[in-house]
């Protein structure tokens, strides 16, 4: 019979029968405590629908390998083939791609990389247990994202520069965020909620009309000032340009971090410079839209205004546009995507 269990390991037990999900090692657990109560083997075999040898069989386990003797040994068929090399190689693959083995294929398949494995290993594994131990290690089939092998060979000094610029920025020193952005009236398609089985229509006015922002996000403050036009020309960065001057009339300088965009280079602008000198633009490395932070201000003025929505005619659109860049400062942190319209 069980002798007396202590205090431990009657814990032990308990907090294990609270914890499993497993049925059979309740069951177990249950006839352990059972026992350890005085119950005899007849009684405790009763309650729980098993044999009294199945009980006995159970106390064995238990004094011989205490709790983890009562575990129940993993379902099915244990496996032939070296997992955890095999995942090893799946991982090492996966960062490859068919072709650096020779393939036409640009991407992997289950097929193929069974093909690769057996090859390697001289094994049999099959394309259908690939398919099920991929996710197990973390590797799912998703779409890829194109990306640019472009690299910038200033970019280190361009970042640098950036960097200097935003730690002297003050009040007199003003440093901005610079960029523009289309506004079509054929709206932007995103995501929303709907009934599982149903697609939202969103109704286009079919013949599309573009209007352009030019925006500034200061880099302390997160006040934001825009201007607009019918063009994204070197006239539009020059509007954005003279705002800015009237805006900070007592800052001794402005810096403009800005892309490398023609409007910013061209001869129109570069006149406009020399004849205001108090102006210095500070530009980002190239194919690098993430330095610019007011990218956030475009994501979320997409976001908020433009993605799905049902304006019928540019006139429209634009006064909610207006309306999101005159309350949006400071971004972030003004609650722009929660914020209501404010009706005249």
């Amino acid at each position: 019979m069980l002798p007396r269990l202590n205090a431990t390991e009657r814990r032990e037990l308990t907090s294990r029968l609270h914890r499993t999900l497993d049925k059979a090692l309740c069951r177990r657990l249950n006839a352990i405590l059972l026992l350890d109560k005085g119950h005899s083997v007849s009684s405790t075999a009763a309650p729980l629908a098993a044999g009294r040898s199945s009980v006995r069989r159970w106390l064995d386990w238990y004094q011989e390998a205490g709790l983890d003797g009562l575990e129940s040994l993993q379902a099915g068929r244990r496996r032939r083939l070296p997992y955890a090399h095999i995942t090893a190689l799946l991982k090492a693959l996966t960062a490859l791609t068919p072709t650096d083995f020779g393939y036409q294929r640009s991407r992997w398949s289950t097929e193929l990389l069974a093909m690769e494995i057996n090859r390697m290993l001289n094994s049999t594994l099959c394309a259908s247990t690939v398919r099920r131990w991929l996710p197990r290690i973390g590797i799912v089939w998703r779409r890829a994202a194109p990306t640019l092998h472009i690299k910038d060979p200033y970019k280190a000094e361009k970042m640098q520069a950036i960097e200097q610029a935003l730690s002297q920025c003050s009040h007199k020193h003003p440093v901005l965020f610079e960029d523009e952005v289309d506004i079509h009236l054929n709206p932007k398609m995103g995501a929303d909620w709907m009934p599982r089985g149903q697609q939202r229509r969103v109704a286009t006015p079919g013949q599309n009309a573009k209007h352009y922002l030019a925006g500034a996000l200061h880099a302390k403050t997160g006040r934001v000032l825009y201007v607009s036009g019918q063009s994204k020309d070197s006239g539009l960065f020059i509007a954005m340009l003279s705002k800015l001057r009237r805006t900070y009339r007592q800052a001794k300088s402005i810096t403009l971090v800005v892309d490398n965009y023609i409007i910013h280079k061209s001869r129109k602008t570069q006149r406009w410079l020399a004849d205001n000198p108090k102006f210095k633009l500070v530009f980002q490395p190239v194919y690098s839209p993430w330095v610019n932070r007011i990218e956030r201000l475009w994501q979320a003025l997409h976001e908020t205004i433009t993605r799905n929505h049902r304006c019928k005619t540019m006139w429209q659109l634009l006064g909610r546009v207006r309306h999101f860049m005159e309350t949006v400062s400071p971004f972030p942190g003004s609650g722009h995507g929660i914020r209501k319209v404010e009706h005249n």
